[in-house]
């Protein structure tokens, strides 16, 4: 029906590599250009963890000056940042943690749904270290300046009700929900104007990027695009029609 959903199989933690990074770069350029796609649900295998952070067996050869960015950093910012701007919307589906680059990872989906028994956490200064693949501004964006401090800073995790009442995600679910409610979610999105939704998103993640003249001037560009679509036609069609839209997503 339109959802890809992408599952992170590392278990039982779903831990991030320098491997699962790069199968994760190749596969949203894949899906990027699948036009069957509209929608991807990201997840992690199992029911203990989305995500439950990096690797860190792989950090001893990451210690000299230099080399954790190199080896490390660049390749995981850019996968990330590719996710955070997919041109087709996301959803994460938390079941378990969501700790560290996991929960990095998490926020660059357009929408986070939590399970009530998951943890989230950026407990990257316990180790020495600071969140080194977006949660520092991704994180913030979300829940603002003060929570985002008291996440990096202490880092302690937080329960799905305190990550819901903060913003940062935009539902809790039972658990063993979080999938198929992701999915449902993915469905329903699917069936919308695809042009649309882009233009949408692309607007939304203006407002962290430019100036309040640059946002306006794109949205009005967007606007311009999104009036002559098929999709347009048929969704003031079905308005008159009181009938429900048939989107080609063209």
């Amino acid at each position: 029906d339109g959802v890809a959903t992408v599952t992170l199989n590392n278990p039982p933690f779903n831990l991030v590599t320098l491997r699962l990074t790069a199968e994760l770069d190749a596969l949203l350029d894949q899906l990027a250009a699948d036009g069957d796609v509209r929608v991807i649900v990201v997840t992690g295998s199992g029911e203990r963890a989305f995500c439950a952070g990096s690797d860190i067996s792989e950090f001893p050869d990451l210690t000299e000056p230099g080399v954790v960015v190199e080896r490390k950093l660049v390749q995981e910012n850019a996968t990330y940042t590719k996710l955070d701007r997919f041109p087709k919307p996301t959803i994460a589906a938390v079941r378990g943690l969501a700790f560290g680059g996991g929960l990095e990872l998490a926020v660059c989906c357009d929408l986070l749904v939590v399970e009530e028994n998951a943890r989230l956490c950026l407990p990257e200064i316990k180790l020495g270290v600071i969140p080194g693949a977006g949660g520092t501004f991704r994180v913030t964006r979300r829940v603002g300046e003060g929570r985002a401090k008291e996440m990096i800073f202490f880092g302690e995790s937080i329960d799905a009700a305190t990550a819901l009442a903060w913003g940062l995600i935009n539902s809790v679910v039972g658990k063993g929900e979080a999938v198929s409610t992701a999915q449902a979610m993915a469905r329903t999105l699917a069936e919308r104007p695809g042009v649309a939704l882009r233009a949408c998103k692309e607007a939304i993640d203006m407002s962290f990027e430019t100036t309040e003249e640059a946002a306006i001037q794109r949205s009005l560009e967007l606007s311009g695009e999104v009036f002559v679509t098929n999709d347009c036609k048929e969704g003031f069609r079905a308005f008159f029609a009181k009938e429900k839209p048939r989107f080609t997503h063209s």
